[in-house]
Parts: structure tokens; sequence; C-alpha cells
């Protein structure tokens, strides 16, 4: 028997329990199918775990520090376990808001088996047959495996498996130079193992500027962190967990574990897109256009399996632009702003244009840069590492992008995307009145700074 609903969606992450919220408080028949983490990765093994482990982290830190007077020993077993409790707890503020808003949850696993339906193996026992109005792609990332020799033998850890540890590794090998793995190579050496990272490319964060990525560098070697940059890993024995060794162009490495951090890929093979008429693009995401419309009519996709950026809060805002095309507007992703957010210690930020964009893209700019240690704040916070930077178009008052490497980069970088999204000149934060000591204060004198 084939049930029908307005709305059914395929995956629980953000982009898709936020619809599924919205439209069944409205009065719509939704069904959300989810196999396995309730609300997606993000709650349950992804960002908001990782960022728990990583304040624990950073608490174990100062243990090491005598200008905080603090001694003591870290229990991973322990941070385990307070993050546990808070991804507990989330999941039940979930499943509170289905019963809110009478969207219905489906455990099991679906596959399409024709245009807008979808068969559910169900984790209980039995099947389902769904059929929606609309339907969207919910079915999110995760870690790739490339094809290194030995690298699947190896069994490594993967993001998943390495906020589970209960003792920190001996000698922890990270495998990628991105948010993923730097992440998890700081939380991990301050709780106690050895960290060597490898990076394929000339420098961790290879994308961004070159004052930034040695910024972050010098930060993780001050840390004891073995960064090795420019290496690719030719092969790769032993076991995760016991002894793995890898041979590289810049000679053999021995570890006891193995941390895999190089990329994601979307969760779109064995659902049955064929028989809906869904396209595939060449990296196996969801092709979709700037509504977020795939090629099947009636069926839209959201999140990492429509091809990012990989980020929450990108979901999130898919959300939006599907709720309004579904209510007939015609909103559309394109020109939209992507913060990003590096959660180490101290954190990295950056909204808009880098000043390597810029120089590709031919945009003339005027540059300002103040170190973090002249923001009166991180003196009362030991931290004065870092720095933050704008670029102003050269011939106007429009800030075309900022960074900032120092504490709680991502709340300044905040204050200076909304200034971006009015499309407010620089001298908004230039002369404004902001409270003392705090570090939103620093935008005052990086703004007063820029060239005439």
């Amino acid at each position: 028997m084939i049930e029908d609903y307005d709305l059914v969606v395929l995956g629980s992450g953000a982009g898709g329990k936020l619809l599924s919220w919205t439209l069944a408080s409205k009065g719509q028949r939704v069904a959300v199918i989810e196999r396995r983490y309730v609300g997606g990765s993000c709650p349950n093994i992804a960002c908001l775990p990782s960022k728990n482990v990583a304040h624990s982290a950073k608490v174990a830190s100062y243990l090491g520090r005598p200008e905080f007077g603090l001694s003591g020993t870290i229990d991973v077993a322990a941070v385990r376990e307070r993050k546990r409790r808070m991804v507990d707890g989330l999941v039940a503020i979930h499943l509170q808001k289905y019963q809110e808003s009478g969207a219905e949850l489906v455990m099991g696993s679906g596959r399409f088996i024709g245009p807008k339906t979808l068969d559910v193996t169900l984790n209980a026992g039995g099947t389902r047959t769904l059929r929606g109005k609309n339907v969207v792609i919910n079915t999110g990332s995760r870690a790739r495996l490339d094809d290194t020799p030995g690298l699947s033998a190896s069994q490594p850890l993967t993001h998943v498996e390495a906020l589970e540890v209960d003792r920190a590794p001996e000698h922890l090998i990270v495998l990628g130079g991105g948010y993923v793995g730097l992440e998890l190579a700081q939380a991990l050496r301050r709780l106690g193992s050895r960290v060597t990272v490898v990076e394929r490319n000339g420098a961790l964060l290879h994308r961004e500027d070159p004052d930034v990525t040695e910024a972050v560098g010098q930060l993780f070697r001050d840390e004891g962190i073995d960064v090795r940059t420019g290496t690719a890993v030719q092969t790769i024995e032993g076991k995760s967990g016991e002894t793995v060794r890898l041979q590289t162009t810049s000679g053999a490495l021995e570890g006891t574990h193995l941390l895999v951090a190089g990329g994601r890929t979307p969760n779109t093979d064995g659902i049955g897109l064929d028989l809906a008429g869904v396209e595939l693009n060449g990296q196996g995401h969801v092709k979709v256009d700037e509504r977020r419309r795939t090629s099947a009519a009636g069926v839209w996709a959201v999140g990492d399996c429509a091809g990012g950026p990989y980020f929450t809060h990108i979901s999130a805002d898919d959300f939006r632009v599907v709720l309004d095309n579904l209510a007939g507007g015609n909103r559309v992703t394109t020109g939209r702003q992507v913060p990003f957010c590096l959660f180490t210690d101290p954190e990295l930020a950056r909204i808009g244009l880098s000043e390597r964009e810029a120089r590709e893209r031919g945009i003339p700019y005027r540059l300002a840069k103040l170190p973090m240690a002249h923001v009166l704040r991180t003196h009362t916070l030991s931290e004065p590492r870092g720095f933050m930077k704008a670029l102003v178009e050269k011939d106007g008052d429009r800030v075309l992008g900022f960074t900032a490497f120092g504490p709680e980069a991502g709340e300044i970088m905040t204050t200076v995307q909304v200034v971006i999204a009015g499309q407010l000149p620089f001298t908004v934060l230039r002369d404004a009145v902001i409270a003392h000591p705090t570090m939103a204060e620093g935008l005052g004198d990086l703004f007063a700074g820029v060239p005439a």
C-alpha cells in the first residue's frame, strides 16, 4: 500500500528537518525518513560533538600553562561522556520538535522505486511505501577514503570514530590538513596524543592566504604537532589502533592510529535515484539548479548531497530557498554569502573575498590589518596570537572581505558579515562605539587603518 504525503524528506539533516517541522506545523502531512542519526550528522557525529571535544581539549590545555595556576590530569573517557550527554540531549530536543510540529519521523532506510515514491526498510522490521507531492533529498555526505594502497585495509578512523576514543592515541597520524583534520589533530594533541599531520599540498588550508596558512602552521608547530606539508602518501601497511606504517614522498612514517580527513563523499549511491529520474554530476552530487530543483519534477535536494559547500549553515539556507519556492517564490542560492569558520583554538574565520581570491579575479582593494595583540581583551585571556584583516573596495567604502585568526574569530566575523549583507560602508564599524573590553572592539581600530 502506498501512503501519500504532502512532503517526504529522505534524511533528517538541517535543511530537511527544518522543512519538515515548518510545513508540518502549517498543517501539511510530512514524513522524514532517517536511517540512523536523528537530526543528521551535525548534532550526532560532526559539528557539535567535535566542538564539544575541542572545548574539553581547550580546558585541558590550560593544565600545561603555569600562568593559569592549574594542575591535574586529563580523563579522556570523561571527555567522551560529556560529548555523549550533549548528543543525547540534542536528540531529545529533535524528537520533541517532531512531536510538536506533527512531522512523522520514520526510522529506516529509504530507496526510490519510482517518481517521488520511496520504499522504506524499517529499522524495527517491515517495510512501508511513501509517496510525496514533493520530495526532498537530504542524505548528506560521509568521509572519503581514496585509493591509496593499503588505506582501506588499515581500517582508519574517520571523524566518527575519533570522537569516540576513550583514551588518547599514542601516536595519531592525520591524513589531511583541512578543517576536520586540523580540528581533531589539535584536540587530540591537547588530550595527550603525539600527532603528525600529513598534507599533500604545500601548506595547511592551502586555499587560504599565505599569512593565514603560515599562522595556522606555526600554531600547530608551537603545540608540538609534527606538520608535514607537500607530502603524498604512497602506501600504507598495518592496522589503525595497533601499528600503521606509511611510505610517503618524504620518507617512512609510523604511528599507532590513522585518521582520514581528506574530504567528503555525497551519500547518493544505492538509493535508486535513477528510478526517480534524478541525475547526478561527475562528483556524485545531485544535480540542482539555483532553486535547488533536481532533474525530476517535484524533487528537490538540499545540503551536502547537493554539492555543498559542506556546512550546516548552507543546508539551513537551502531550507529557506526551498521553502520559498514551494510557496511559489523565486529564491535562489546565487551569490549568497558563505561564512567559513575553523574551530581550532584560536579560531579562523572568513567572510567574503580573501586576498588571493581578489587578485585572481582582478578586483582591486585596500587592505587593513591588525594584530590581535592590539585588541586588549586578548591580554585578559593570555591569548594575543593572530590577526584580523579586511579588504575594502579601492574606490568606495564597501567591505569586500574579512578574515580573523584569533579568539572568538567566528563571532567577530559575524559582525562584519552583517555590514556586508546590509551593504553598509566600512565607516559604520570604524566609527561605532563598541563595548570595552570585547573582541569586537578591535574592529574599530582595524577599519580606522583602511588606507585613504
